[in-house]
C-alpha cells in the first residue's frame, strides 16, 4: 500500500473508512482534503463566511445552516438557495426523504446549476455522489461557484488553498497522489479583475444594452460640446480624428485649449495626429 496514503490520515475512524472493501470501487477515484489542512485558519474562514451568508439569504424563509456538510447534503438548502438567488423554478420537491429522493433532486438541482453558468462537465469539480456523501471540498467548490455567479461583489476569502489527495484503487491496492488545491482565486487575480473596464463587462456580458448605453453617452457628450456649437451624431465616426474627445475633455476639466495646437476639421492622419498630441 502506498506509504503516503497512510501518512495522509491521522483520524483512525477516516483510515478505517476508507480501508472497507465498498468504501471506493475498482477504478474509483476519491478526492478528499487532508487532515493536516482541516484546520487551515483561511479554510475556516470561508466555511464560516459561506454559512453566514447562506443564512443571511435564505433568513426570510427561516432556514440556518449549521454544517455546510451535514445540511446541504440533501438537497433542501440548495433548492432554497438557487430559488433565492436566480429566481429559477426547480421542479422537484422541497423535501426528499429518502437517498433516492435526494439523488434525484440533487440531480436535478446540479443540473441546474450547470446550464445557469455555463459549464462544461469538464469544468466541474463537484457530483451528485460527492455532494450527498458530504464531501466538504465538493461542496465548497459548488458554493463558491453559485455566489461567484449570483453575487460577483461578493468579497469571498481570497486565497483558500487546502492539501488534497485523491485515492484510486487499482490492481495492485490503493494509490494516491497529492496536490494543493485553490478554492477560490488569490488576491492579485481578483484585484486585476476588479480593473477591469465597465465596457470591456458590458460586451461580455450585456451586449443587447449597447444600444441604450450609447445613447446616453450622446446625450452627455453633445450635452457638453453643445455650448461649443458643435452636434455629435454618432460616436465611432466624430470620435475617430481626436477632435471632439479633445474639446469634450476641455469642458469636462476647464482646460484652456489653444485651437491654433491642432486641426478641426482634420483631413489626413496626420493631421489626426495633431489632434491626438493634444491630449497629453
Amino acid at each position: 500500500m502506498d506509504p503516503d496514503f497512510l501518512n495522509a490520515f491521522t483520524q483512525p475512524s477516516t483510515l478505517d473508512r476508507f480501508l472497507t472493501e465498498d468504501a471506493i470501487a475498482k477504478g474509483e477515484k476519491r478526492k478528499l482534503i487532508k487532515p493536516s489542512s482541516s484546520n487551515n485558519p483561511k479554510l475556516e474562514e470561508l466555511k464560516l463566511f459561506l454559512t453566514e451568508w447562506i443564512n443571511r439569504t435564505l433568513k426570510e424563509e427561516h432556514i440556518v445552516v449549521r454544517s455546510l456538510e451535514e445540511d446541504l447534503y440533501d438537497g433542501l438548502v440548495l433548492h432554497h438557495l438557487l430559488e433565492n438567488l436566480g429566481s429559477l423554478k426547480l421542479d422537484v420537491d422541497k423535501i426528499a426523504l429518502t437517498e433516492t429522493k435526494q439523488r434525484q433532486k440533487l440531480s436535478v438541482i446540479l443540473e441546474a446549476v450547470t446550464k445557469c453558468l455555463q459549464l462544461e462537465e469538464s469544468q466541474l469539480k463537484w457530483s451528485v455522489e460527492s455532494i450527498l456523501a458530504k464531501d466538504l471540498l465538493s461542496t465548497l467548490h459548488l458554493l463558491v461557484a453559485i455566489a461567484k455567479h449570483f453575487e460577483p461583489t461578493l468579497a469571498l476569502p481570497p486565497n483558500v488553498q487546502v492539501e488534497t489527495i485523491t485515492i484510486e484503487t487499482t490492481s495492485k491496492g490503493l494509490k494516491t497522489s497529492n496536490v494543493v488545491e485553490s478554492i477560490t482565486e488569490n488576491k492579485e487575480n481578483i484585484e486585476a479583475q476588479s480593473k477591469n473596464d465597465a465596457f470591456d463587462e458590458l460586451f461580455s456580458c450585456a451586449p443587447d444594452k449597447l444600444d441604450a448605453v450609447r445613447k446616453v453617452l450622446l446625450q452627455f457628450v453633445d450635452q457638453h460640446v453643445g455650448k461649443l456649437g458643435l452636434n455629435v451624431k454618432d460616436i465611432e465616426s466624430q470620435f475617430s480624428d481626436g477632435v471632439i474627445l479633445l474639446l469634450l475633455i476641455g469642458q469636462l476639466e476647464g482646460y484652456f485649449l489653444n485651437l491654433r495646437n491642432f486641426f478641426l476639421t482634420p483631413a489626413s492622419t496626420m493631421e489626426m495626429g495633431h489632434a491626438s498630441s493634444g491630449l497629453w
